[in-house]
């Protein structure tokens, strides 16, 4: 059987010269891995983190590795991939995805809040520092964990305060509030131990690193 459904890339595996395994999130299947084989002449571009594209589908009786073919973009993402800080972002968020959301996982919505998250950051001119705190605030939620500043108070520290802002701020509002790089990546990894706390595991990001330099 086929299926025409969308897919966006969290992450890629090379097969031998010509195939990746595609871990990707589906609105039909939720996480879910494909196989695909790379067009020639710069397919791989097709392929980035947080890609989101076309694609048919054929299941495989005797594998769970469906085959995912016709593969086009669905969404130029002109500016995430010419702008290093939006690329970096897009990198930070596709891990954080990928190492949180267990394969078979369906959660009602979440392609479609990624979806739209992707094309927010996307279509961003400035004032987006703040973006993947927001994000993963979102996220949170989008995982039916709904953070309040009582529920992160055990993580926040001395940053409730700022987490408390980002929280019930308006979006526009979220993205002018003032941080340092430092500070960010503080929050960031709190952020993170509260959705490991609640998706019960360990969420180990080496990305945020580069957000960190980044955005000092």
């Amino acid at each position: 059987m086929v299926h025409r459904t969308q897919l966006i890339i969290l992450n890629t595996t090379k097969v031998g010269e010509r195939s990746l395994v595609l871990h990707a999130l589906s609105p039909d299947w939720g996480r879910r891995s494909f196989i695909a084989s790379v067009p020639r002449g710069g397919g791989m571009a097709l392929f980035q983190p947080l890609s989101i594209l076309d694609a048919e589908v054929t299941e495989n009786p005797r594998s769970d590795l469906w085959r995912a073919h016709g593969v086009s973009a669905r969404h130029p993402l002109t500016g995430l991939r010419t702008s290093a800080t939006k690329n970096a972002m897009t990198l930070f968020m596709s891990e954080v995805l990928w190492r949180t959301v267990r394969d078979g996982a369906r959660e009602d919505g979440l392609f479609e809040w990624l979806e739209r998250s992707i094309l927010t950051l996307d279509a961003l001119e400035g004032d987006y520092a703040n973006f993947h705190l927001r994000f993963l605030l979102e996220f949170a939620a989008a995982l039916g964990f709904s953070p309040t500043p009582e529920g992160l108070m055990p993580f926040a520290g001395e940053h409730l305060r700022e987490v408390r802002a980002l929280l019930q701020s308006s979006f526009s509002e979220c993205m002018l509030i003032p941080l340092n790089g430092k500070t960010r990546g503080e929050i960031a990894e709190l952020l993170l131990r509260y959705i490991g706390h609640h998706a019960e595991t360990r969420i180990e990001v080496r990305s945020l690193r580069v957000l960190r330099e980044l955005f000092r």
